[in-house]
């Protein structure tokens, strides 16, 4: 195994996918649940998660090829999905059990478009169509394990997180993990809008 080439993959996806930032989301959204229930929602958001961003580094290029889908376009969907979960935390209407009861939020959004997201699944990408053999590959394949093994432990260790603030403080770790996935948001729009002008404005 190339453990360079290891260590440049499980850096780069750590700072993409960003464990620790993604806590304070994973509280806001999980907010109603209790301890085994958010136990369950962080391994589901892991395994979809670790399932999406192997998809695409093995048949991604090969999918968005197909579907004529370019990779500024995903980074715009995945901004526009996430700026309506910033807004729903923002105006507060996760706190009305209805709008949960319906959806899954350890699938949606926690393990698609927050952790296995745009960035991600594009650094997955070119990865994999730079390797140069199957050392390479195994090298790869050894950090999305990794990279995935380490936000479950920051999303387990949430749990001690939630003892320490109480009610009251996860409240105002939601207004701000909303205004956090906005920024987020706004950040993948005006980068797909800065793509698509290199790439079709002359």
């Amino acid at each position: 195994m190339d453990l360079q080439l290891f260590g440049t993959a499980v850096v780069t996806l750590f700072v993409i996918v960003d464990p620790p930032g993604s806590v304070p989301i994973f509280l806001a959204l999980t907010r109603s649940m209790d301890f085994r229930a958010r136990n369950k929602a962080a391994w589901q958001a892991v395994w979809l998660s670790f399932g999406v961003i192997v998809a695409f580094a093995v048949a991604g290029g090969q999918i968005l090829k197909y579907l004529g889908i370019s990779l500024p376009a995903m980074q715009a969907a995945g901004g526009l999905l996430l700026l309506l979960v910033a807004l729903e935390l923002l105006t507060g209407k996760q706190d009305d059990p209805d709008s949960t009861a319906t959806s899954n939020v350890a699938l949606v959004p926690l393990g698609t478009p927050l952790l296995a997201g745009p960035g991600a699944i594009v650094a997955s990408i070119v990865f994999v169509r730079q390797g140069d053999g199957i050392t390479d590959y195994v090298a790869i394949a050894a950090a999305i394990v990794a990279v995935h093994a380490i936000i479950l432990g920051f999303l387990r260790f949430s749990n001690v997180i939630v003892r320490v603030l109480k009610q009251g403080g996860i409240e105002v770790l939601t207004r701000i993990s909303g205004l956090l996935v906005a920024a987020i948001a706004v950040q993948l729009i005006a980068d797909a809008i800065a793509s698509f002008v290199r790439q079709y404005g002359g």
